[in-house]
């Protein structure tokens, strides 16, 4: 019944795509994305003659998780050829162009002929998934084939299917694995208690992934002329819920900092609304000239693929999502040692949970509630400072998930070196 469910389930979504194409982007991208993609797929690979290892990737969080892994992968196995795929558009349509892979492909949907004519056709000496991906048909055809797969900065909660009296179908796809590195040890210990053994905790490669950025930060001149040396508040991956809170601190203080926002979608109309509900000395970052800019008090940036850079400007940081579906990635910024503000909902990420634990993060309810937390440490440098010294030192110590990852890898591909 769980499989039938599964199933049953595969074909209700691949129906709701396509259904939906025509009116949703995302929908759209899917499904052309997904057309004759086995012919594709065969024209690209038809002169390879190099071992290929494949990496999954949901969407663009995921990718910038094993990214570190996929470039030590390079490093360590130059010989190999790196085959990646995307679940969603708004990781393949960003990262289509990676220099770090040599094939990049939409992962076609889960189904038993699917995960079969992939496999035959990319041949993949090992198969990395990175974090959510969990698809029983491939894991289950590459476990038959006794292709090594597997899972990397992996997080478990007791709340999850696999964990429920009718899990059963669902812990089976997580025993397809050879190895699960799970983020932290309550997550090991989880899969443990429920018969699935072969696990260890490597860590999040987050934290090296975002080490890595730190170290390589672009300069942004139109930021630059835009802050004027004056300290400045980012606002990241925000939704309209986090503005509406956000709104009453940005008009309080524009005329003592300037704010950045970076909204996780770009839709007209979402920019629109900001600019309405914020009103004059509000430039958008495409049309705004050097002179435009540093007169402006709020930049919204239109476009993607800027924000890690933008942390790296600031002196307080609001990471969004945790007033809906679930907070973004806050090790952006935590790595520039900014005081991070966020919304309620952000228990899922360990990382989150343990910066508020630090006292370098501070949830809010609401927007009297960010206004408070937000002067708490605006008034007093010594806890300003304090906070950028704990969260730097968070961030190293939690470094070096790839290497462990890396390490194993060798030891499985080069079992007798």
């Amino acid at each position: 019944m769980p499989k039938l469910l599964y199933n049953i389930g595969l074909r209700a979504y691949t129906t709701a795509i396509a259904l939906a194409a025509p009116f949703n982007q995302k929908a759209r991208l899917m499904l052309e994305g997904r057309k004759q993609q086995f012919e594709r797929i065969e024209q690209a690979l038809q002169h390879n003659q190099a071992p290929i290892a494949w990496f999954h990737c949901a969407s663009l969080g995921e990718f910038e998780q094993g990214r570190p892994v996929i470039e030590a992968f390079r490093e360590a196995f130059p010989t190999y050829k790196v085959f990646l795929t995307f679940f969603s558009p708004s990781g393949y349509e960003i990262r289509k162009n990676y220099p770090g892979a040599d094939y990049i492909f939409y992962l076609p949907l889960d189904s038993a002929s699917n995960a079969s004519q992939f496999l035959e056709t990319v041949r993949p000496k090992l198969a990395v998934f990175v974090k959510y991906e969990f698809w029983h048909y491939y894991l289950q055809a590459l476990h038959q084939r006794h292709i090594p797969a597997l899972s990397v900065s992996a997080i478990f909660r007791p709340d999850q299917v696999f964990f429920k009296s009718y899990g059963g179908f669902y812990r089976n796809i997580l025993r397809n694995f050879q190895h699960i590195y799970t983020q932290n040890q309550s997550s090991a210990e989880l899969l443990r208690q429920n018969g699935i053994h072969q696990v260890s905790v490597a860590g999040d490669t987050r934290f090296d992934r975002v080490l890595q950025t730190a170290a390589s930060v672009k300069a942004i001149p139109l930021v630059e002329a835009f802050l004027q040396r004056q300290k400045a508040f980012i606002i990241g991956s925000s939704w309209p819920a986090d503005i509406e809170v956000l709104v009453p601190l940005i008009q309080k203080y524009r005329k003592q900092l300037k704010f950045i926002i970076a909204p996780h979608e770009i839709h007209e109309a979402g920019i629109h609304d900001i600019l309405q509900v914020l009103g004059a000395g509000t430039v958008r970052f495409s049309q705004a000239t050097a002179s435009a800019a540093s007169e402006a008090t709020v930049l919204i940036i239109d476009n993607i693929g800027m924000l890690s850079s933008l942390y790296s400007y600031g002196t307080y940081a609001y990471v969004g999502g945790a007033f809906g579906k679930g907070l973004h990635n806050t090790l952006e910024a935590a790595v520039f040692g900014l005081p991070l503000f966020f919304g309620t909902n952000y228990t899922k990420f360990q990382e989150a949970k343990d910066l508020v634990n630090l006292g370098c993060a501070f949830p809010v309810t609401n927007a009297d509630a960010l206004i408070s937390a937000f002067e708490k440490v605006h008034r007093q440098q010594a806890l300003h400072q304090s906070i950028t010294n704990s969260e730097k030192q968070y961030v190293q110590q939690q470094a070096g998930a790839t290497v462990k990852i890396i390490q194993d890898i060798k030891r499985l591909l080069n079992p007798n070196s």
